[in-house]
């Protein structure tokens, strides 16, 4: 027999609240209140959206965007958290890069856009790296801190039943610092998609962020709004994607959080 699950009038206020508002948004254009060139009827932005769609327009840009992510985001969260291992096992290695990480890591990422592209140009090898930049911190940190934050006593554990340092690291301390390492991993995610976003913008000549300056240059106002909600989504789409992989790669800690 199927069972219902109950459905909490929070949850339902939560989904009337942005339909309510995209019919009163819809209704201030068609009066005339708020300036239909400046901010089009949800209406029109769905009939963009289904144009895109349906002609195919969406793939490309949003392959590129993807693609600087994907590549950016994956290199520099496998160095951070390499780094962040030895950082965290190693008081002499914290010493020597706790000073360089202290002063590049509070710099607006967007700041170093400038002479990165004086250095690297404007291609893909600039946006990448201004997008590694802003996903190494997070994860890096996240990962000294869960690795300093280790029990000592299941590394002396591991030592008395004669594990080496490259097993304690990999059997005992990783594990253990995973939920900091995940939740790096997390901030950084939605971090780099804002600089891959922004990257484009100043200095693209492909996905989403040049299309929605493009557009807005060229009034293209519904097309502008219209790539803004595949933006929406698409952070939407990557958080929920990396929520599912982190719960069912972290099972064990969730299960024993709920034992506690």
């Amino acid at each position: 027999m199927l069972h219902r699950l109950p459905v909490s009038p929070g949850r339902i206020a939560a989904v009337l609240l942005p339909v309510l508002l995209l019919l009163a948004l819809e209704q201030a254009v068609d009066s005339g209140a708020v300036r239909r060139a400046l901010i089009p009827a949800p209406s029109d932005v769905w009939g963009e959206l289904v144009y895109i769609l349906q002609g195919g327009h969406l793939w490309a840009p949003l392959g590129k965007t993807l693609y600087l992510l994907a590549v950016a985001y994956g290199c520099a969260s496998v160095l951070a958290i390499g780094l962040g291992l030895l950082m965290g096992r190693s008081r002499a290695v914290y010493n020597l890069f706790e000073p360089l990480v202290e002063v590049i890591r509070p710099l607006p990422k967007p700041a170093l856009l400038p002479p990165l592209i004086l250095f690297l140009g404007i291609g893909d090898t600039m946006k990448m790296t201004v997008v590694g930049l802003a996903v190494f911190f997070p994860v890096l940190i996240n990962t000294v801190q869960g690795v300093r934050g280790v029990d000592p006593v299941l590394v002396e554990t591991a030592r008395t039943f004669g594990y080496s340092g490259g097993r304690i690291v990999s059997r005992v301390v990783l594990p253990a610092a995973l939920p900091f390492i995940f939740t790096g991993l997390r901030i950084a995610l939605g971090l780099g998609l804002i600089l891959v976003v922004v990257a484009e913008m100043l200095a693209g000549t492909g996905g989403i962020g040049f299309l929605i300056v493009d557009m807005q240059r060229t009034f293209q106002v519904t097309s502008m709004y219209a790539w803004l909600v595949i933006l929406a989504v698409l952070g939407f789409l990557l958080n929920l994607g990396f929520e599912r992989l982190e719960a069912r790669l972290m099972f064990w800690s969730r299960q024993s959080e709920g034992r506690a």
